[in-house]
């Protein structure tokens, strides 16, 4: 995948979030409509508050992993409020051991590194996302782990055997979008534990 590619990707992600975002907020705001004047109650309303939140939660760690991303700082605040939103919504916990703010290029290489510990624990587990000052290290741990051993095998060099499937496309853009940031991917993995470095 050339620059362009991955320029091209980021647009394109960050267009479909864009797009998708306004929506959901306008569900999000008639649901809250709904609520004050009485109209609908019970477990029927709090599904679909849910769900409504979980996917704007969802697509606003999206705009991030996936979409164009600068230098400028993304605050602590502001990352622990995307990725609360997303471990409310999924079987992850994540720790964010960072106090500073941190240029959003390296949020988006963490974000994709975070998505790809996640597919290794489908039965949930803990993420703890370091940096110390120049690289950084996302570490999973789980009683139970799920590693598609191809995928992490080829993780570093971004050359995979077999065609990476929507559900995998954060193995495939990690490597790149950490190269075109002069960064070069590490992968350890165990049978409770995996860990990316960057």
């Amino acid at each position: 995948m050339s620059d362009l590619d991955v320029n091209l990707a980021e647009l394109i992600g960050s267009r479909i979030c864009h797009d998708l975002i306004s929506p959901i907020g306008a569900i999000t705001n008639g649901l809250e409509l709904l609520e004050m004047v009485g109209a609908v109650q019970g477990p029927e309303m709090e599904l679909i508050a849910g769900s409504v939140g979980s996917a704007g939660a969802r697509i606003r760690f999206f705009r991030v992993a996936f979409g164009s991303a600068s230098h400028h700082p993304l605050g602590r605040a502001e990352v622990l409020e995307l990725l609360n939103d997303v471990e409310r919504a999924g079987r992850v916990r994540v720790n964010w051991n960072l106090t500073e703010a941190v240029p959003r290029n390296q949020v988006k290489l963490a974000f994709l590194a975070l998505m790809c510990c996640e597919s290794a624990m489908p039965f949930g587990g803990d993420v703890t996302i370091v940096n110390d000052g120049k690289n950084w290290s996302v570490t999973g741990t789980a009683d139970k782990m799920k590693l598609e051993a191809e995928l992490w095998k080829n993780l570093p060099s971004g050359q995979f055997t077999n065609k990476v499937t929507p559900a995998q496309v954060q193995f495939a853009l990690l490597p790149e979008s950490a190269s075109s940031m002069g960064r070069r991917v590490a992968t350890d993995t165990a049978s409770t534990r995996v860990e990316i470095r960057f």
